[in-house]
């Protein structure tokens, strides 16, 4: 593993965690620390991790948003990590040597995540080089068109960054594959046979031939009205906007940058409880068998208590991961599992059940590889995890003008927990047809799963999405338990039912 120019208390320090981590089973890639001051570490936390970005505004706000925090005392980056290969990891100048070790040590945990779990295999690893060259690319861009109208487009493509198939890296839809054009393709001409003749020598005088042209026309466009492209819903609005709208290369540069990069964030996305668990499981064992010294438990007690601590009202992905991965362990190490214990019918029985199958380890390194968050809650949230841990729903209460617990309920619970997590919470739209009525027009879906859009961000997100198609654009959605289209040409919007 490559040397790193850490001083030389800290690189005994790494030499050791890297040792411990690796007897624990943990599989990383080479990792290359740096040691950074508040400024730099936030600067390159706001460009999500990369020292090198394209230019834009938006790294400039989001490093106010953080240096502010930290100098007001609301929050502190203790540390940063990134999935290439070798892996970059930050850590803060003037952080005491436990707070170093405690980060080390969830950064090991974090890379063996990103090498190991599969929903991370599809990535770039080598995106710390892409990252540069898109940033080069466009700043080419800025020298030849200007900076405003790139900025510009920039903004809309962010505002639609979300608009991908998620999962379009692990299968192959059919609809990514449909090799149609938008308009003019050339349709079949059907056989017309006009009226039925039973003689022929009449049959040029009742079925002339600009009568037979006539109903042939009129036959393809009924083709064209009920035909479908693409022939199948499109998730990746994004892909099926760079594969059909009429962008200037430069707009699909700028397009297609955005559209990777995304993808490249979306397995952190997918996996942040998990992730998060993971290494502060891992930072925990690590830290309290063998790398903490006596002097240091009282600090690092601290900072454990402050990853994991949950807010009044908020769910914390490190404590919620944590706990989960525990409880994994040890079920899997008494045997709490199977049909034999799903089907004990005595309390007391399953609470000091314990067939010391000493499973746990083996289990969670496979958990770690196979699941995302969904599959992670989905399948092994249980009652008994979600009573001991005290979860809860919570809703506005509009009569007593508070929030208030709505249920405790594990199956609430649980659905409450799997619709935050699908899709990121997200609404799930996609492309239904690009050529509405024959007219070009692009028609977009909302599949609605009992919450309405919101419509702000409807409009808005239509507003960009027309200016990349530069057709009107359509939504199907539900508003008030109503069927409703929403349509924008450019210069207004338009509602009806439907």
């Amino acid at each position: 593993m490559k040397k790193t120019q850490l001083p030389p208390e800290l690189q005994a320090a790494w030499d050791k965690i890297k040792q411990y981590a690796k007897g624990y089973g943990l599989d990383f890639f080479p990792i290359i620390f740096e040691v950074l001051d508040y400024k730099t570490l936030y600067e390159v936390a706001a460009m999500g991790g990369f020292p090198i970005r394209y230019p834009h505004w938006r790294f400039g706000m989001e490093y106010n948003q953080l240096s502010k925090g930290y100098a007001y005392g609301l929050s502190v980056i203790y540390e940063m990590v990134i999935n290439t290969n070798p892996s970059y990891a930050y850590l803060l100048e003037g952080n005491e040597m436990v707070t170093q070790k405690m980060v080390m040590a969830h950064v090991t945990a974090h890379v063996d995540f990103f090498k190991n779990n599969m929903w991370f295999a599809p990535t770039n690893r080598k995106m710390l080089d892409e990252m540069a060259n898109n940033a080069a690319r466009v700043q080419r861009l800025i020298n030849r068109y200007g900076y405003e109208q790139i900025e510009s487009f920039i903004d809309v493509c962010l505002s639609l960054d979300n608009l991908i198939d998620y999962h379009a890296p692990y299968i192959q839809r059919p609809e990514a594959r449909t090799p149609e054009p938008v308009v003019e393709e050339e349709i079949a001409a059907p056989a017309i046979e006009g009226f039925k003749v039973e003689r022929d020598y009449m049959r040029h005088y009742i079925n002339p031939p600009e009568f037979l042209e006539q109903q042939r026309q009129k036959m393809v466009e009924e083709q064209q009205k009920t035909r479908h492209f693409p022939e199948n819903p499109q998730k990746d609005i994004l892909l099926f906007l760079l594969n059909y709208a009429p962008l200037e290369r430069w707009q699909h540069t700028l397009l297609e940058i955005i559209r990777d990069e995304a993808y490249y964030y979306a397995p952190q996305g997918m996996t942040k409880i998990m992730n998060e668990g993971w290494a502060s499981y891992w930072h925990s064992k690590i830290m309290t068998e063998k790398a903490m010294e006596d002097s240091e438990l009282i600090s690092f007690a601290d900072h454990h208590a402050g990853v994991v601590a949950t807010g009044q009202g908020q769910l914390n992905p490190y404590k919620l991961g944590l706990e989960l991965f525990r409880d994994v362990e040890e079920r899997w190490n008494k045997g709490k599992f199977g049909k034999t214990y799903e089907e004990c019918d005595d309390i007391q029985a399953k609470r000091t059940w314990d067939q010391q199958l000493g499973q746990g380890q083996e289990k969670i390194f496979e958990v770690r590889r196979l699941y995302n968050d969904v599959t992670f809650i989905d399948e092994f949230l249980t009652p008994e995890f979600v009573e001991e841990q005290m979860l809860y729903t919570y809703g506005y209460n509009r009569n007593a003008n508070l929030y208030q617990i709505d249920s405790r309920q594990y199956s609430q619970i649980k659905q409450k927990l799997l619709f935050q997590l699908t899709n990121f919470g997200q609404p799930l739209i996609y492309v239904e047809d690009g050529n509405f009525n024959n007219r070009g027009e692009l028609y977009l879906r909302h599949r609605h799963e009992g919450v309405d859009l919101k419509q702000d961000y409807a409009r808005d997100t239509l507003r960009n999405i027309q200016q990349i198609w530069s057709r009107p654009v359509l939504l199907a959605t539900v508003i008030d338990e109503e069927p409703v289209l929403i349509k924008f040409d450019g210069d207004e919007f338009k509602h009806r039912k439907i």
